[in-house]
């Protein structure tokens, strides 16, 4: 019997500034998330459009879309259903002095010093990866 299966493709936006990396947490299914700012890709969306959408959904800020980072290279099953997750990972920029808006209970958004980041700093398994892997490029440890 052949299994219908599902993928969930997933973009996030890496946005480092002075040493720092921009991460939100957020409440999902009443446990507290720490992860980089994005989320799914809706059917007919290109990549960098689904940034943009989930930053101004989520943040209110614009972003521009610099260079690809990461895109999952291993299997990962979802924690919420039976689909495959598939994150992509982008550098992004926002222009002038963004202001973040924390004014939601439910969700912060803050600089993290990439000089903390540890294999617990982030909850979902792909961000946990990609956090260390930014923590060495950009501090060289």
């Amino acid at each position: 019997m052949k299994m219908n299966r599902k993928f969930n493709v997933r973009v996030y936006g890496l946005w480092i500034k002075d040493g720092c990396v921009l991460v939100n947490e957020e409440l999902i299914r009443e446990k507290k998330i720490t992860k980089f700012p994005g989320g799914g890709l809706e059917f007919g969306e290109g990549t960098h459009d689904c940034l943009r959408r989930e930053w101004m959904e989520e943040l209110g800020l614009a972003p521009e879309v610099l260079e690809h980072f990461y895109t999952t290279d291993f299997f990962q099953p979802s924690a919420y259903d039976d689909s495959q997750i598939l994150s992509i990972y982008y550098y992004v920029r926002v222009q002038g002095d963004a202001v973040l808006d924390n004014k939601n209970d439910n969700e912060k958004t803050f600089w993290l010093d990439m000089e903390t980041i540890t294999d617990d700093t982030f909850t979902l398994p792909i961000d946990k990866k990609v956090g260390v892997w930014i923590r060495q490029l950009h501090t060289g440890f």
